[in-house]
């Protein structure tokens, strides 16, 4: 990719909502050649949605917390499928080590979340982490592919 094509990204990640002639201007491409480039960045996966972002509290969604979950292998694929239709999970990710899944969650109350938690029980095992603030909720990529802010210098030395 370019410094065109990146340049691109960087203004949809500040706002997705930009028209195609203004992201041209800001990038310096005709809007022509950023509408040719935007739609070969969607065919190839680079961007793959346009979305908004919503305040949660103000949906009425007061509680936020992870909940990592292991379980046995018969129970694996029928969390999966289960989890599919609980609009209360945000986000599910496979992990290594001793959980299986890690499930980011939001539900109206402390009660919503204990119902929550006592439907996931025939799964597995339920480990909950309630959420108490978010300092950082969505950084933008660095469209580089490189991060540069920690470097094998700047690693503090380990204390004996």
């Amino acid at each position: 990719m370019d410094s065109f094509g990146r340049n691109l990204l960087k203004e949809l990640q500040t706002n997705s909502r930009l028209s195609t002639a203004e992201l041209a201007r800001r990038v310096g491409l005709s809007p022509t050649a950023t509408a040719e480039r935007m739609k070969q960045m969607e065919e190839q996966g680079i961007v793959r949605a346009y979305t908004v972002e919503m305040d949660r509290e103000a949906l009425g969604l007061e509680v936020m917390a992870f909940v990592r979950m292991t379980c046995e292998g018969q129970h694996y694929y029928r969390l999966l499928e289960f989890i599919q239709g609980l609009e209360e999970v945000r986000e599910c990710h496979h992990l290594t080590g001793g959980d299986a899944f890690l499930l980011k969650v939001t539900t109206t109350s402390m009660s919503g979340l204990e119902a929550l938690i006592e439907v996931l029980l025939p799964y597995g095992n339920p480990v909950t982490s309630l959420v108490l603030s978010t300092p950082i909720e969505r950084r933008p990529y660095n469209v580089t592919g490189k991060l540069t802010s920690v470097t094998r210098k700047q690693r503090p030395a380990l204390r004996r």
